[in-house]
């Protein structure tokens, strides 16, 4: 496996961008350089991440999100530097 996490990632099982491979992994994301926990997908080229709002779902069953534009820094939890260093 890469030592970089990819460009884009979501927790939904449905997203094409979905890899349970690497979530199980352990991927933590860095956004405008606080530690998020409630990240459901981000994307490094385009600056943004969604954040689940609490609790909240969809009629669906799915996360209620907001997505923040910003700078994002995903790395891996087990001891590994963000990706941006």
């Amino acid at each position: 496996m890469s030592d970089t996490p990819p460009d884009r990632l979501s927790v939904d099982p449905d997203s094409p961008f979905h890899d349970a491979d690497l979530l199980a992994r352990g991927v933590g994301v860095r956004f405008k350089g606080e530690e998020k926990t409630n990240v459901e997908e981000y994307c490094v080229s385009e600056g943004w991440v969604r954040l689940a709002v609490g609790n909240r779902v969809d009629r669906r069953g799915k996360a209620l999100t907001v997505k923040l534009q910003g700078p994002v820094e995903p790395y891996f939890q087990n001891g590994e530097t963000p990706a941006g260093d």
